[in-house]
């Protein structure tokens, strides 16, 4: 689950992590009074969108401008001016895609005196079952890029869960950055801030681009972008009570509802399949054989009749779907449910487009039974490979 810039901010000051003085607003109405609230003389008003890039973005309608995401304002008639092109437009970043993100929010926030910008972050290490840190001298960049030029100006470092964070790992930190003295001291408590709020809070990544040095020697978190573990959201009701549906695709919340893995991809072939792994490689093969998968899906080992409509139904409500592959590996989960759960699914919804379904394992054969006496017009495929090819055919129109 992710959370806009004001919010994560909102949640690291509580933490004792240094944060610019802000104000959301949701109106552009309420431009004026937050930014005679922080008091100028410069102010930066922020597009909260769930993406990156948001500075470097830029509005689909010319009534919102041509200066991106993120401005800064000189007067409170700028910052009036901003909010009124920006709110209700559409950003597009390197991040949203071409059809962007609609901008319901911004962040009115304090101006800063800025002498360097540097880059930090924290993300769950699996290979070590660790916290690790991410840094680097080179803030205000796509990370991504400054790995790819210049490597060695990022430097990881991992926390042990058992000793937590140590005033070495302070120090590594301040060593990266280049910082000595107080700021060295700074970065070192923040450090252990930021651990302790990713911990607490079961966070998944926490970025922060940029860190910046004012001209007066203090460490600030400019940007904060921070995402959670959603495995652990039933012991965070604070954390559940931030989430912008808006910024969410309906399908996939729908999909939530009935605790089913659902990522909406941009592709032709609705896959419905259990298991992860199952699931992947089905996207896999689809893909080597000239069509692209509309969704990654895994109904769980252990699905009800109604989590298989439901998935089902989450399925053909994308427009773009123009066919559908079933692909069932029964152990736990019955293929005689999947069978009846589509069934219901197709009475329910119909079945417009070309339906592919591969079943194999615990009641396998009264699952096929089930599907070849419904009269529905469903291409039955022996294994993985028969199916990828016969639903790509039937896409195809071949």
């Amino acid at each position: 689950m992710n959370i806009h810039e004001y919010q994560a901010k909102a949640l690291l000051k509580e933490f004792g992590v240094p944060v610019s003085r802000g104000v959301p607003i949701f109106k552009a109405s309420e431009a004026e009074a937050a930014a005679k609230e922080l008091g100028g003389p410069l102010w930066v008003v922020k597009s909260q969108i769930h993406a990156g890039g948001r500075g470097k973005g830029k509005f689909k309608e010319a009534s919102a401008g041509d200066k991106g995401g993120v401005r800064l304002a000189k007067s409170v008639d700028e910052v009036k001016a901003f909010a009124q092109q920006m709110l209700g437009n559409t950003l597009v970043t390197i991040q949203t895609g071409p059809h962007g993100k609609q901008v319901n929010r911004l962040y009115i926030e304090e101006g800063s005196d800025i002498e360097k910008e540097l880059y930090l972050s924290a993300v769950v290490d699996r290979e070590t079952s660790r916290v690790a840190f991410v840094v680097s001298t080179e803030g205000g960049m796509d990370i991504e890029e400054v790995a790819h030029k210049t490597p060695e100006k990022i430097i990881t470092f991992s926390v042990d869960p058992a000793t937590g964070v140590m005033p070495h790992h302070g120090r590594t930190a301040a060593q990266a950055l280049a910082l000595k003295g107080e700021l060295a001291k700074q970065a070192e408590q923040l450090i252990a801030q930021l651990y302790t709020a990713f911990v607490a809070k079961d966070m998944a990544m926490l970025e922060i681009n940029p860190l910046i040095i004012t001209k007066q020697g203090q460490l600030r978190c400019l940007d904060a972008k921070v995402s959670f573990d959603s495995n652990a959201l039933y012991r965070h009701a604070d954390v559940v009570a931030l989430r912008d549906t808006t910024e969410e695709d309906a399908k996939e919340i729908e999909a939530s509802k009935y605790d089913l893995a659902y990522i909406a991809l941009e592709g032709t072939i609705g896959c419905m399949v259990n298991g992860a792994g199952l699931a992947m490689a089905t996207l896999d093969i689809i893909k080597l054989y000239g069509e692209s998968p509309a969704n990654f899906l895994d109904v769980g080992g252990g699905a009800s009749e109604e989590k298989v409509t439901a998935a089902f139904k989450i399925i053909t409500a994308d427009p773009n779907v123009k066919g559908i592959l079933v692909n069932i590996f029964g152990g736990i989960m019955k293929c005689d449910v999947i069978a009846r759960g589509v069934l219901t699914a197709v009475k329910s919804v119909g079945l417009t487009v070309p339906l592919v379904v591969r079943l194999e394992g615990t009641n396998v054969e009264e699952g096929k039974k089930i599907i070849r006496e419904s009269g529905l017009n469903v291409l039955p495929a022996d294994d993985l490979d028969d199916a990828a090819q016969k639903i790509v055919n039937a896409v195809k129109g071949n």
